[in-house]
């Protein structure tokens, strides 16, 4: 259609009011939050208190898999210290976790020439027989490989031989690997170590079992180990290997997750909902996973009472338990809070670490997405890129879903997060301070321009 030259006038006026409107509109909504922003963002990047509590947590408490000594030990420790920092309505709520406890743990080449294996055995794996299993090796590339090669995997030890492509792309071989193996009357199953290539560095992380398909043993293998299985089994030799893992179920025990509050000013039953996981696997101190994400959304909380700010809305902190293997937390979080999902305004998780350069991604409406770009212009004292669509998490993913609530999650650098991810080297020396120090601020001036605007985030 061809416009004339009135058409091209109006068109243009139009244009002007609706680009004056949305440079009102970000006024309105920004410049009000903006001292109170650059206040927060100061008072988290003066010092690295919000690192030394993480090396606190993870130094005093250690690995936190879900039912540990540990776990219990360093949620009892988060209700005292919250308390200590003045947050209110901190209590525990309890959560019923399952209990699994991985042994001892060995893999070997016994033929050709002898080789320790560095193995990891898959969060919930079932224990080999008393003494270990020995079986030839199978090498295979995907699924369909395994399918195709059905006949040659009965009583075998499979290798998942996947290269790493990205966690989404690659951890169901980890989920599903001994499933797919065990329908095929393999005896064990192995899997390239979900993760970049390290240095012989192995990854757990659950493997999910179903009733109908008997269980096998599970582990992982380091990188370097399954490339070297693979040069043997391409070269035709013939691969023999003996397998020891003593992983064991024991009954369901109590936890908790962890809830802490600065009760709004206003709107004190409209939350504003941000945390992490406090319970880690069994290996490294899980500081990246999640302690980090834990102390953060935490300290957006100590700041804003450090600093006597008060929002209108409530913002509630609560630290989850059983994330890693059964997500019971999240799961007890929802049912305890259905009445009230839809007064949750925002909900924001940190569970992809905080290694540098670090995003934010976001959830939500069109109306919603306007707005948080909007409150993202406080940011720019950090440098942050702007926010992207996309944005959620495990642990809020059920509470979000029963009452709509726009979600958003702190997204750390993944090509760093995940070569230590699931492994012994998950430990607060790979983190920076300013990494935790800057990660604070971007959730605190989140969390507070949220729960503090007039309105509500739109559904």
């Amino acid at each position: 259609m061809r416009l004339s030259s009135s058409h091209l006038v109006a068109l243009a006026c139009a244009t002007a009011i609706a680009i004056s409107l949305d440079a009102q509109s970000t006024h309105s909504v920004v410049t009000p939050l903006r001292i109170d922003a650059e206040r927060l963002i100061k008072a988290a990047t003066a010092d690295d208190f919000a690192w030394r509590r993480l090396a606190e947590l993870t130094d005093t408490f250690g690995a936190r898999l879900s039912g540990s000594s540990n776990l219990n030990r360093a949620i009892q420790w988060t209700v005292q210290t919250m308390k200590a920092d003045g947050l209110e309505n901190v209590h525990t709520e309890p959560v019923m976790v399952p209990r699994w406890v991985r042994g001892r743990e060995q893999a070997e080449i016994i033929d050709p020439p002898h080789h320790d294996l560095a193995i990891l055995g898959l969060g919930g794996t079932v224990a080999t027989p008393a003494g270990g299993l020995e079986a030839d090796l199978l090498v295979v590339s995907s699924f369909e490989d395994l399918r195709s090669r059905a006949s040659d995997a009965r009583g075998k030890i499979v290798l998942f031989d996947v290269a790493y492509g990205g966690y989404a792309e690659t951890v169901t071989y980890r989920n599903g690997g001994a499933r797919a193996a065990a329908q095929q009357g393999a005896a064990a199953v192995l899997v390239r170590s979900i993760g970049p290539v390290g240095l012989r560095t192995t990854h757990t992380g659950s493997v999910n079992y179903v009733p109908e398909v008997t269980a096998i043993p599970a582990a992982a293998i380091a990188a370097e180990d399954a490339n070297r299985l693979v040069r043997l089994a391409r070269s035709g030799k013939r691969v023999r290997l003996r397998l020891l893992l003593e992983g064991r179920r024991e009954a369901d025990v109590e936890s908790a997750n962890v809830v802490g509050e600065i009760i709004g000013r206003e709107k004190p039953n409209e939350i504003v909902l941000v945390g992490g996981h406090l319970d880690s696997w069994d290996v490294g101190t899980g500081a990246s996973d999640d302690g980090v994400g834990c102390i953060i959304t935490w300290e957006a909380a100590r700041l804003m009472l450090k600093l006597g700010l008060r929002p209108r809305r409530t913002v509630r902190v609560v630290l989850w338990t059983n994330e890693e293997n059964g997500l019971r937390g999240a799961a007890a979080y929802a049912e305890r809070h259905a009445a009230t999902a839809s007064d949750h305004v925002f909900a924001l998780e940190s569970d992809l670490g905080v290694f540098a350069p670090a995003a934010l991604g976001f959830s939500g409406s069109m109306a919603a997405r306007a707005m948080i770009g909007q409150i993202g212009l406080l940011l720019e004292p950090l440098n942050f890129p702007e926010i992207t669509a996309g944005g959620g998490g495990a642990d809020i993913g059920p509470i979000a879903q029963a009452g709509r609530v726009p979600t958003m999650a702190y997204v750390g650098d993944a090509s760093r997060y995940f070569v230590i991810h699931h492994t012994a080297a998950d430990t607060v020396d790979r983190i920076l301070p300013e990494e935790v120090s800057r990660a604070s601020a971007a959730v605190a001036v989140m969390a507070y321009a949220v729960a503090e605007m007039p309105e509500r985030l739109p559904r």
